[in-house]
C-alpha cells in the first residue's frame, strides 16, 4: 500500500499582496511621522476603527453591490455578513452615526490603517495597503475642503516633493450630475458604471473609456468589463462637457476663490476628474504626481493618481437622521512610498547590529557583560544567534550588513582586550573593553 505524497503548502504569495522588507517600511515610517506632524498642527483627532465592519454598513457604498463579497473579502458570522474595510470612510461615518452626541460638530479626524479590496490588482495597486484619511464631519463650509489641498501638498513637500513633483486636480460631482440630466440618464446602476468608467480617463485616455461607456471593453488580459451601455450622441455629449476648462458650478467659483486666499495655486481644475466612488456629492480633488513611475521591469507605467477625495454630505446620514455633511482626503501610502522611493533617495538609518562572535560557550558571560556593555550605551548589537564556526560567524555578519564583530576568544579576554574588526574597511583594533564603545561610534 502506497503512501500519499503530502503536497507542501505554496511559499507564494496570492496576487495583490506584497511582502515589504525594512526599507520601505522605513521610509513608510517616515512619511507616518511627517503626515502626523502636519495632522497635529492642524488640530486632528486621531481615530482608530476595527478592520472589520458589517458588509450592510460599507456594503451599500462599495464599487460592486451584487453580493455583500463583491469588492470586498467577506464571510459570514452566524446571521450577518462581515467584511474586511474597503476604506476609512464609511467606517468613519458609522463611527459619527454611533458617537453623534458625544463628538464635537465639525468633527476632525484622521486615520492611518490598512484596507482590503478584491479587485484586479496592477502596478503599485494593491489588494492590501495602507491609507491615510483625513475628514472634516458636520460643516459645510468649502474652507474645509480648501484646508485638505492646503494640507495634503504641505505633507508631500514634507515628505521631499518639490511643488513641479505634483498637482491637484479640482472638479465637482455636480458636473456630471448635471450630465446625467442632460442625457436622461436616470437609472442609478447605469450612472454608477458610467462614474467607475469616467474615473479612469487618466489612465485609460478617452477612447478606451467611451468602450466602458458604450457596451464595454476587454483589457489587455482578455477580461472583459461590462459597459454602462450609453448612447453614441449621449457619450459624445458627455466627452465634449468634460474636455471644457470652464469651472461653472457655484462650489468650484467659491472653493478656487478661497484657495486664491490661501495664497495656494498648484492646483488646476478638471472636470474629468470623478472619483469613482458612489458617496461624493460636491467638490472633488485627486492628488496626481508628474514624475514617471516605473515597474520592476524598469518601464515607465500609468501611475495614476496617489489619492483624492471630495464632499460627501449625506453619508452619515444613510445611517440615521443626522445632520453631518462632510469632506475628506485618501491616500494610498504603499503607492507614495511605491513612487517616492523612485523619486528621491531616503538617508534612513538602517541600524544594523554589531555582532559578538562566540568562541567557547562556556565564556557566555563574558559576551553578555560585552553586548550590555554596548546596549547601555545605546548601540545595536548582538551575541551570534546561531551556531557554528567563526567562518560561518562572518558569512552571517556580512549577510546582515553589520558594520563590525567583536571577536573575543580565550586569548582575548585574558588580555581584557577583544578585537573590533570593521567590516567595512577589513581594519582590526585591539583595545581595552571601555574603550569599544567610543571606536564603534567612529564606525556606525
Amino acid at each position: 500500500m502506497t503512501k500519499e505524497k503530502k503536497s507542501k503548502p505554496s511559499k507564494e504569495l496570492p496576487l495583490g499582496f506584497v511582502d515589504r522588507q525594512e526599507k520601505e517600511l522605513l521610509v513608510r515610517d517616515f512619511i507616518i511621522s511627517n503626515i502626523k506632524e502636519v495632522m497635529i498642527k492642524y488640530g486632528f483627532q486621531y481615530l482608530e476603527t476595527p478592520s472589520f465592519e458589517y458588509s450592510d454598513s460599507i456594503g451599500k457604498f462599495l464599487p460592486d453591490k451584487d453580493r455583500p463579497d463583491e469588492g470586498v473579502f467577506s464571510f459570514k458570522d452566524e446571521t450577518k455578513w462581515l467584511s474586511l474595510r474597503y476604506d476609512l470612510t464609511a467606517p468613519l461615518a458609522r463611527y459619527v452615526a454611533k458617537n453623534y452626541l458625544e463628538i464635537p460638530k465639525p468633527f476632525k479626524r484622521y486615520q492611518l490603517g490598512t484596507v482590503w479590496r478584491n479587485e484586479k490588482p496592477g502596478p503599485g495597486r494593491f489588494r492590501e495597503f495602507l491609507q491615510f484619511d483625513a475628514d472634516f464631519v458636520g460643516t459645510k463650509s468649502l474652507q474645509a475642503d480648501a484646508e485638505l489641498c492646503v494640507m495634503i501638498s504641505e505633507i508631500l513637500e514634507k515628505c521631499g516633493l518639490s511643488k513641479s513633483d505634483y498637482i491637484i486636480k479640482i472638479s465637482s460631482r455636480k458636473i456630471t450630475e448635471s450630465l446625467f440630466k442632460k442625457i436622461n440618464a436616470k437609472d442609478n446602476d447605469q450612472k454608477l458604471t458610467a462614474l467607475r468608467a469616467l474615473d479612469k480617463i487618466d489612465r485609460l485616455g478617452w477612447d478606451e473609456v467611451k468602450k466602458l461607456l458604450g457596451e464595454g471593453r476587454k483589457d489587455k488580459s482578455g477580461d472583459f468589463t461590462k459597459g454602462a451601455n450609453l448612447k453614441a450622441n449621449d457619450i459624445q455629449t458627455i466627452e465634449e462637457t468634460l474636455k471644457k476648462k470652464l469651472p461653472e458650478t457655484e462650489d468650484l467659483i467659491e472653493i478656487l476663490k478661497i484657495l486664491k486666499d490661501y495664497n495656494f495655486n498648484n492646483f488646476e481644475f478638471d472636470p474629468s476628474i470623478i472619483r469613482g466612488l458612489e458617496y461624493y456629492t460636491g467638490v472633488i480633488f485627486e492628488v496626481n504626481l508628474k514624475f514617471d513611475v516605473t515597474n520592476n521591469k524598469g518601464q515607465v507605467i500609468q501611475f495614476g493618481s496617489i489619492g483624492g477625495g471630495g464632499r460627501y454630505d449625506n453619508l452619515v446620514n444613510n445611517f440615521g437622521n443626522y445632520d453631518a455633511p462632510a469632506t475628506g482626503i485618501s491616500i494610498g501610502l504603499d503607492r507614495l512610498v511605491y513612487a517616492l522611493m523612485q523619486k528621491k533617495e531616503f538617508k534612513i538609518k538602517q541600524s544594523k547590529p554589531v555582532v559578538i562572535c562566540i568562541f567557547d560557550k562556556n565564556l557566555m558571560k563574558e559576551y553578555i557583560n560585552v553586548q550590555a556593555i554596548l546596549r547601555n550605551a545605546d548601540i545595536s548589537s548582538e551575541i551570534y544567534p546561531g551556531e557554528g564556526k567563526l567562518k560561518k560567524q562572518m558569512e552571517y555578519a556580512n549577510k546582515i550588513k553589520s558594520p563590525a564583530v567583536i571577536l573575543y576568544g580565550e586569548n582575548e579576554i585574558k588580555s581584557g582586550k577583544p578585537t573590533l574588526r570593521n567590516l567595512s574597511s577589513g581594519k582590526e583594533l585591539s583595545i581595552e573593553i571601555k574603550e569599544l564603545v567610543n571606536e564603534i561610534k567612529k564606525i556606525i
